[in-house]
């Protein structure tokens, strides 16, 4: 489980033994076992190297992620350790389970801020995207700052400390990112629209939460 606030910029390249990733110094040293998402994916230590580790990465992970393209051309990745019990939760739940891949509209510079723009490759995961809500972009956690055609495409603001600190000052039109929709909605979902609650629950209704305290 992670919090989507990244902790370095590193490096990928598929190698014989596996994905080779580097630039993990900020949060060295790791062990075998350990989880580190990168650009959002969680993978698994299985050794250690110098300034970074190797992990194992199925043929699914690489065909439905950015990973597979960026390892070819060593391009930058977003780096970070599992969340500890005794960690902050700065930013939301993520778990490391890319949704699918979106594709950046625009991105502006906005004064003491940048607003990106992208648009979900599978349209159906734009019932997840509502209005401050959250979502991961290449295991960045952001706040959806608005959203258009049911969700399908939305935009976010971007601080300058995150923007600096992180490998969306790298993307362009036409960038492909992994995205993650917050978890909660996906729980949600499955709760209130799989038919999973049990009979003897309320139905809730705009009427129920009035008359229980919520305006």
């Amino acid at each position: 489980m992670f919090t989507g606030l990244i902790q370095s910029i590193g490096t990928i390249h598929l190698g014989v033994k596996g994905l080779e990733v580097k630039g993990c110094e900020a949060f060295s040293p790791l062990s075998a076992g350990d989880s580190v998402a990168v650009d959002g994916v969680c993978l698994t230590v299985s050794d250690c190297i110098e300034g970074g580790f190797i992990a194992d990465i199925s043929p699914e992970t690489l065909s439905r992620t950015t990973l597979a393209d960026k390892s070819k051309r060593e391009n930058f990745v977003n780096l970070e350790p599992a969340l500890r019990l005794s960690d902050r939760l700065g930013g939301h739940i993520v778990s490391g389970h890319v949704d699918g891949l979106g594709k950046v509209i625009s991105i502006d510079a906005l004064g003491n801020s940048y607003r990106l723009e992208m648009s979900w490759q599978q349209a159906d995961f734009g019932k997840y995207i509502c209005e401050k809500g959250s979502i991961a972009v290449d295991g960045i956690s952001l706040t959806v700052g608005g959203c258009s055609n049911k969700g399908s495409s939305f935009w976010v603001a971007v601080i300058p400390h995150t923007w600096e600190r992180t490998s969306l000052q790298y993307l362009s039109i036409g960038s492909l990112v992994n995205l993650e929709a917050d978890l909660m909605a996906k729980y949600a979902e499955s709760l209130l629209g799989n038919g999973n609650i049990q009979a003897s629950s309320p139905e809730i209704s705009k009427d129920w939460l009035t008359s229980h305290g919520w305006s």
